[in-house]
Order: structure tokens, then sequence, then C-alpha cells
């Protein structure tokens, strides 16, 4: 994360500039501005992926997802079908360029460890293949949905917005409240690997079991007072997941809503949301797809 940060500080600057160019016309929408693009170009220029890729990838990631939705319709099916083919063929031939040329970039990074732990060199492709496509699909699509919601529920909320002008420093808290209070991604859908018995209820081996992140998130067991939004709270969420299964982009989107949110701060305290977030049929994977705000 240190290695990029001033790399994210300087795509989240440039995305303002933009937005404050833009804003002089009217209302905007921050999401297609600047939520999508900013985990976009962060994710990359750590692959080192060239920038003229970035909205056929973006659009591919969109319509990839819709695979693990809760009940995706047909239609939807087909979208994730038809986008999966085409990463999947993207990210092969990437890792295929990368052995051909290594660079200094992660892909090349990790071609040169599994070939250091494995002799098998289709396998070792097969591995990094994987790795790549799973850090990309990861990185844009719940970000964006980060992002937007944040500037979202500050909006709805003056007065703590407020408070955070004169707490900076307590913006990170702002973001786990962000991520607690309306997670990007509601549903996670686990298979059960044996008969199991969890909190009472019995799971029968390979049945499939959907844990509702976003109600978790809203317990009144574990959160004082859930449907209250407070950028103060300091309690843990399950929007990252868990275990083995914890999020390995986490990291990396803090950082990326902690560093737009200090740059909105300073440079757009007039910033004013125009209309509701408009959001995507979804249930998991949610996603704004439009956020309009205007400059005041």
């Amino acid at each position: 994360m240190a290695s990029i940060t001033h790399s994210i500080e300087a795509h989240a600057e440039r995305l303002l500039d933009r937005l404050t160019d833009e804003l002089r016309d009217g209302p905007v929408d921050f999401s297609s501005l600047v939520s999508e693009e900013l985990p976009m170009r962060s994710i990359g220029e750590w692959l080192q992926l060239p920038p003229s890729d970035y909205p056929l990838l973006l659009a591919l990631a969109h319509d990839q997802v819709f695979t693990q939705e809760l009940l995706p319709s047909a239609s939807q099916l087909a979208l994730s079908d038809t986008a999966t083919v085409q990463l999947e063929f993207y990210f092969r031939a990437l890792v295929q360029e990368r052995r051909k040329f290594p660079g200094d970039d992660p892909v090349s990074k990790w071609l040169r460890t599994w070939d250091e732990l494995e002799a098998d060199r289709e396998a070792v492709d097969e591995t990094v293949y994987l790795l790549a496509l799973l850090v990309f699909l990861a990185a844009p699509e719940t970000t964006a949905t980060l992002l937007s919601s944040m500037v979202w529920l500050l909006s709805e909320h003056p007065r703590q917005l407020g408070w955070l002008r004169v707490h900076e420093e307590c913006i990170p808290d702002a973001v786990e409240e962000v991520l607690r209070y309306d997670s990007p991604n509601h549903i996670i859908s686990r298979i059960a690997p044996d008969d199991l018995t969890i909190g009472g209820t019995r799971i029968e081996k390979d049945r499939m079991v959907h844990l509702m992140v976003g109600v978790a998130n809203h317990d009144p067991a574990h959160f004082v007072d859930p449907e209250v939004f407070d950028v103060r709270r300091k309690a843990s969420h399950l929007s990252f997941s868990g275990g083995i299964h914890y999020c390995l982009g986490a990291p990396l989107a803090r950082l990326e809503a902690s560093t737009l949110l200090s740059a909105l701060l300073r440079r757009l305290p007039g910033l004013q949301v125009a209309a509701p977030p408009v959001y995507a049929p979804r249930v998991g994977f949610r996603r704004i797809v439009e956020l309009r705000v205007v400059g005041t």
C-alpha cells in the first residue's frame, strides 16, 4: 500500500480537477466521473495495464458479476458468460505477455514466485491467470460503490460531514461506518463441505448457504442503534468477509476511500448531492450507476 499511496493521491486529484471543471456547467454524475474511475485507474496502473483498455475492462467487470447474484435472470447470466469469456482471453494473454517480456509488475513477480515452487509451467500460468483475474474483479466493482455510498451518506448527514472537516483524523472511522451501514456486497454465498450445525441450524453437506452480510452489519445484538449512521462509531463489520475468505483488496479499498474523502473535504466543501442514487438491479454486488452532484 505504501508504494502506491502517492499514485492514488495523484489519481484522486486529477479526477477532482475534472469534476470541478464539469460542475461549472451544472449537475454531473459523481459515480461515472470519480467513483468508477479511481478504482479502475488504481488497479490498472498497479497491474500495468494499458489505460486504453480501462473502459472495456470496467464494462466487462460490471457484466461479469451477475453470475454471483442471488437470483440472476437469463439475460444477466448471458451477459456474465460473455464477459467472463472476454476477461479470460484478456488475462490469459496478459500472463503470456508477461512471461515473454517480464518486468517489475505484480504479474511478472507472481510468475517468478510460482516458477520456483512449481515445475509445471502450465499449472503456474493457470494459477497466475486466476490470481490476476481475481485481483482485478475485486477492485473496481465494490470500491466504486463504496465511494459513491460514502458521498451519498455524508451528504445526507451534513452535521456529521461538518464534524469530519474539523476531525479529519477520524476519516478512516467514517469509511468503516459507510462499509457497515451499506456494504457494497450484501450477500456472500457458500457451500457446506460437510454436514454442519451453525447457530443451532442444521446444514446438509453440499447445501448452498446465503450469508446476509447487510443484515449482519445491522444486528442489534452487536451494534448499538444499528440503523443510525454515525461516523464516530468504532465497530467491526463483515463487509470484507472473514477468515480465509477475508478480502485481499480491503487495504486498497480503505486507502482509496480515505484518500478521496480527504481530498473532497479539502477541495469541494460545497459539494452536494442533487438527487438520490440510482442503483443497478442487483442484490449481491450493489452498484450505484448514477449519483448526481452539484457544487455550491
